[in-house]
This record gives structure tokens, sequence and C-alpha cells, in this order.
């Protein structure tokens, strides 16, 4: 089992992030003294009640620190973006660490999102599509052909292709069944949310699986998730969880979220289907079980909400490197 940090990046209003790019900086740094592997961030736009740092800058700062860690962006909107910009900066990101890139892709689930960049909402499935092959092709081919519905690169190069050969890995995110049949057919690996419950995680990765055979696709190379993780008490993080998972609430989207209303009275039942959360033993006992009844082998940890201080974020970090000892 590898463990990564999924890095929160996000704020309540009105909060001051003077500090906070120095706050990050220090938890990669612990990240990687306690032998975590990966490294991970997230994008939305407007995202309103929350101030949110953009991935791709944030990661290139936080590289150095990170050095010899997987990292990358998890995950980039792609219906929002331009194919070939994501193409070269994911490539250039790639040289930046190393060949050691993960790109994260999903297709976004918030009409406000697409409304303000000017996007089509109903346009976002084949948006992502044609994206990701014009992706491919630009990461692959010594000259581009590639005449799409909203895309067109026409007999030139990419400026630079990624050092790991044929790209960095994509992993597509979406927790229902066409989006993980989706990943399965033109993803390297599906990137379940913490949104999935743990019964769900198992049966999504079963049906990836079985897409992947039937399409005559080689199995995987691994299985990754996001998990809430606080090594504690559910008293010391409930407040700054449940205002996060509010906040997504009130977001809606096709990933199952339930009503805020819902969150709020039945939250510790709702976090027991698929946070992590309790002492350095109980977490291993977790971890072992995610292995063993969901087919996952790298779950990406968050271990920071909005509100929630640095050093009640440090402290988890540095139990986790005795949580990695555990596993070995």
């Amino acid at each position: 089992m590898k463990l990564g940090l999924y890095m929160a990046t996000q704020w309540r209003q009105g909060a001051d992030l003077a500090p906070e790019l120095a706050n990050l900086i220090e938890q990669v740094r612990l990240a990687k003294a306690s032998r975590l592997t990966s490294l991970m961030v997230g994008q939305h736009f407007v995202s309103t009640p929350l101030q949110m740092f953009q991935a791709m800058p944030l990661l290139a700062r936080l590289a150095a620190e990170a050095e010899g860690m997987r990292l990358g962006p998890g995950l980039l909107l792609l219906p929002l973006l331009n194919p070939v910009i994501v193409a070269e900066e994911c490539a250039t990101f790639d040289w930046m660490t190393g060949g050691k890139a993960i790109i994260g892709l999903g297709l976004g689930y918030r009409k406000e999102e697409f409304d303000s960049i000017g996007v089509p909402f109903k346009e976002r499935v084949p948006r992502f599509v044609e994206g990701v092959e014009l992706i491919r092709k630009l990461w692959r081919d010594d000259t581009v052909e590639h005449r799409g519905r909203f895309h067109t690169v026409s007999g030139v190069p990419a400026s630079l292709k990624p050092q790991q050969a044929g790209g960095p890995p994509i992993w597509m995110a979406g927790d229902v069944e066409v989006a993980v049949k989706r990943a399965a057919r033109i993803g390297d690996a599906w990137f379940a949310s913490p949104m999935v419950s743990e019964e769900n995680v198992g049966k999504l990765n079963a049906l990836f699986r079985e897409t992947r055979a039937a399409a005559g696709l080689p199995a995987a190379r691994e299985y990754p998730l996001i998990r809430e993780c606080h090594i504690g008490t559910m008293d010391e993080v409930r407040e700054p969880l449940s205002f996060k998972y509010e906040a997504y609430a009130s977001w809606g989207g096709e990933s199952g979220f339930v009503p805020a209303e819902g969150i709020r009275a039945n939250f510790d039942a709702f976090a027991a289907k698929r946070f992590l959360i309790g002492s350095e033993s109980e977490v291993v006992d977790q971890l072992g079980r995610y292995g063993e009844r969901t087919g996952t082998d790298h779950i990406l940890l968050r271990v920071q909400w909005p509100g929630l201080g640095q050093k009640m974020v440090l402290r988890t970090l540095e139990r986790l490197g005795r949580v990695v000892e555990q596993l070995k």
C-alpha cells in the first residue's frame, strides 16, 4: 500500500492567506520526511464559500520540497481548459519533477464554473473525451493531426514531450458507473473521491477492471483513491470536516452528494463509511481493510480542512510516518 498527501488548498472566506504558502511548504517537507510517496492538489474555480489556490502554479512551487515524490494535479477540470495548454504545461511539469508527474483529470460538476468560463455545461463530456485524445497525441506524436468538434491542430508538434515516454499516467475521476467505464477505456486509472463509500470503492474498482478486460486493455498499474484522514479523535476535526462537506453538498453534482442537512444530521455515520479517523493502530487497520476489500493500493490522504490549524495538521503528518513503518 502506497500513501500520499492530498493537500488541502482551500480556506474559508475572509481567512488570511499570507502565511498559508509557508504552511503548505512545511507540510510537504514533513510528508516527505514521513515517507509519503505522492502529493496531489485539486482544482476549482469561483469556489465560494471557500478561497482556493490554483493547482499548477502551486505545484510548481512545491516541486522542490517534494523532490523524489510523485506529484501532480488531482485533478484538472479538463472541459474548462484548452488541452494544448494542459498538454504542454503538464509536459513541462513532468520534466520539473524528474519524470514523476501524475495528471488527474475530471469533468467538473458545478454549473457556476462552466458559466463563468463560458463553456456550455452540456458539452463537458465530449470536450473531455476529445481533450484527452488531443493531449495524448501531443505527448506521443512527432507531428500532430487533429480535427475534432472543439479543437484543430494541423501538422505541428508540441513544444516538448514529457520526460515519461508517452506521457504521465492519466488518472480520471467521477464517482458514477459511466465515469468509471470511461476511465477504464481512455484513462490509466480511476481516481475515487472521498465521497465514495468503502463499499462502493470496491464495487467500482471491480467495474473498472471488468471494463478494461472487456476492451482488451491491460490491467491498470495502480488503483488510487482519496480519503480524509485524521490520527486522533473525531471531536478534534468534526467542525472543519463538516464545514467542508456542507460546502460541497451545496455545490451538488454527479457524485452522490447528500443534502447539507443530511450531512449535519448523520455526519458521524457518513464519515464512518468514507474517512480514516482514529489512533495510529486503528488507521493502520483501516488502511489494511481498504486494501483487502476495495483493491486499492495507493491512498492519497487529506489531513486538513478549512478551519483546522497547522499544529494539528503537522501532528497527523508526523504520526503518519509511524503508520508507514507499520504498513511495511
